[in-house]
């Protein structure tokens, strides 16, 4: 079941850091691909200028994650899960990928190792 990502708050928390975000795709072997990446809103979707290997990856692979870090040692990361909805572009500097936000969470690691995996502080972003 899908969980609704509440859009107006995602988009408070983007607007909350001085960040790029990372674009996280998969490649062919299976490994993560991460880049820094400049975006934009599109309506409700986000607009990323991508490089060559991370279009391929998308293409093949219609599922990303962004990651913009935190602004601090001790503050959140903005973690978004998204659909890829548009991939365009020839590899000459103009490549374009379109991606839907799926599911967003704000997480913060625990302050001290406790040997519960819940332990982090997570806020997911949704209706």
């Amino acid at each position: 079941m899908s969980v609704p990502v509440a859009l107006d708050r995602l988009r408070e928390a983007i607007a909350d850091t001085d960040r790029a975000p990372y674009l996280v795709t998969v490649s062919e072997d299976g490994r993560p691909h991460t880049v820094a990446v400049t975006f934009g809103w599109q309506g409700d979707q986000l607009e990323l200028s991508i490089g060559n290997r991370s279009l391929a990856n998308a293409r093949a692979r219609a599922l990303v994650t962004l990651l913009w870090p935190p602004v601090d040692r001790t503050g959140s990361s903005l973690i978004v899960d998204a659909a890829v909805t548009g991939a365009e572009g020839n590899g000459s500097g103009d490549n374009v990928l379109t991606v839907k936000p799926t599911r967003a969470v704000l997480h913060r690691p625990a302050a001290e190792p406790s040997g519960n995996a819940c332990s982090a502080d997570c806020e997911p972003l949704r209706d």
